[in-house]
């Protein structure tokens, strides 16, 4: 039997996905009530720009004052789409003292404060849910966190920043230069004015530390990822990706270490044989692949975001939590009780693919093979080509430490024979 009272929602943000969300529960009212037992109201909108139009909104709805917008004390739950550290931070927190349970998309605060964002939700028996921070519309915080519960997650990597994927896309598929790329993506609306985030991992770092946690039972903050950039990447990395049968992909990697002791995270370009599903990922969309114990390998696809996909998410998550408020449960708060330390850079293991630029003469490939065997790195592959007195080395590892390898091209860089450092780029998905 359906209870005729409404839960009441209050929307913080309306902008491109707050406002989706707005119109899904309007347009899509009587479905969300079957599906919940019972009626949701959209009982206050909160922005920073009143005057302006919001088509399907009852202006007498809107306000500025967000903070006594959450304090009503009759709000059932906070959807939570303004983004940033504060005032999300404090706003979320006061539902919660309120009587709210929250749904949010913002993964800069959560993977900055998550285990004390869901402290505080635990302490005043409220849900903290937040699908929609990690890859738009496609389902994953889910199934990590209640799917695959009972099984033992070794690693999560993935593409999950769609501007990204769609500018490395267009530099393998056109042979544009970064910069091209870049410009035709902001002109389509992928791109930022100001892509900073996006382009220099800042976005899928925070993807990453959530996605660590959530895999790994581990509290995994921001500042515990490695981040670099994709802005380095040059059409000469893709041509020598192709030559090795692979592309290029900025990719978020979460894994368990080999004696399950520890963890990483990561976030980095990288070089992705053709054969693997992430490869095949085109344009602005989103993949995952996790790989576990009990169910082998599993691949999650779909747009990443968007305001129509990441609404897609938050009102999924919406359902969920008014299904438990009706019930007088909560879902699945913060699993961290395995507490796994998060190992450095530095330990982790993995192919690179290093171009040199070398003289071309006798005995340097000789010289260049001693310091990789100085520092205990073992070569795979090896090809030159030489012209006017210069050449070009290409090396393939074996799976070597970043630390390792770093004290190998700090070696190399000292030979007369070596000119520079032309690229570095490391070997996944193998």
């Amino acid at each position: 039997m359906m209870r005729t009272r409404p839960l009441k929602v209050a929307l913080l943000g309306c902008g491109v996905v707050g406002s989706e969300v707005a119109r899904i529960m309007t347009t899509h009212a009587d479905d969300l009530a079957a599906r919940i037992g019972a009626p949701v109201e959209l009982a206050g909108v909160a922005v920073r720009r009143p005057s302006k139009v919001r088509e399907g909104i009852d202006p007498a709805l809107v306000t500025t004052d967000a903070t006594a917008l959450v304090k009503r004390g009759d709000i059932d739950v906070v959807v939570e789409v303004i983004g940033g550290i504060e005032p999300a931070r404090t706003l979320i927190t006061t539902a919660f003292e309120y009587g709210a349970s929250v749904v949010s998309a913002n993964k800069a605060l959560l993977a900055q404060d998550g285990a004390a964002l869901h402290a505080v939700a635990n302490e005043h028996g409220e849900d903290l849910y937040y699908e929609a921070a990690v890859a738009g519309a496609i389902p994953l915080i889910r199934p990590l966190r209640e799917s695959l519960a009972g099984d033992k997650i070794n690693r999560v990597m993935g593409i999950v920043n769609g501007t990204t994927n769609f500018i490395l896309d267009k530099m393998d598929s056109t042979g544009a230069g970064y910069q091209e790329a870049l410009d035709e993506a902001t002109a389509l609306g992928y791109a930022e004015a100001d892509p900073t985030a996006d382009v220099e991992g800042f976005d899928a770092a925070a993807k990453a530390a959530i996605l660590a946690g959530i895999a790994f039972h581990t509290r995994v903050r921001l500042d515990d990822v490695y981040r670099e950039g994709m802005a380095e990447v040059t059409a000469s990395d893709f041509a020598s990706a192709k030559a090795m049968g692979c592309t290029i992909k900025l990719l978020a990697i979460c894994e368990r270490a080999a004696d399950g002791g520890s963890v990483t995270a990561r976030v980095h370009p990288a070089m992705i044989p053709l054969t693997h599903p992430l490869a095949s990922v085109r344009g602005a969309y989103n993949a995952v692949f996790v790989e576990s114990d009990a169910s082998g390998q599993l691949m999650f696809y779909g747009p990443g975001a968007g305001g129509a996909p990441t609404a897609s998410a938050v009102l999924g998550d919406l359902v969920a939590v008014c299904r438990n408020r009706l019930s007088g449960a909560t879902g699945p708060g913060e699993s961290a009780y395995a507490a796994l330390p998060v190992s450095p850079m530095g330990d982790v293991v993995t192919r690179y693919h290093i171009s040199l630029d070398v003289a071309d003469k006798p005995g340097v490939l000789a010289q260049v093979a001693t310091v990789f065997a100085e520092h205990g790195v073992s070569i795979d592959t090896v090809r030159q080509q030489g012209k006017d007195g210069e050449a070009s080395l290409v090396v393939v590892t074996h799976r070597a430490s970043d630390a390792s390898l770093t004290g190998t091209v700090e070696a190399l860089r000292k030979l007369d024979t070596v000119r520079g450092v032309a690229s570095i780029m490391r070997v996944e998905g193998e």
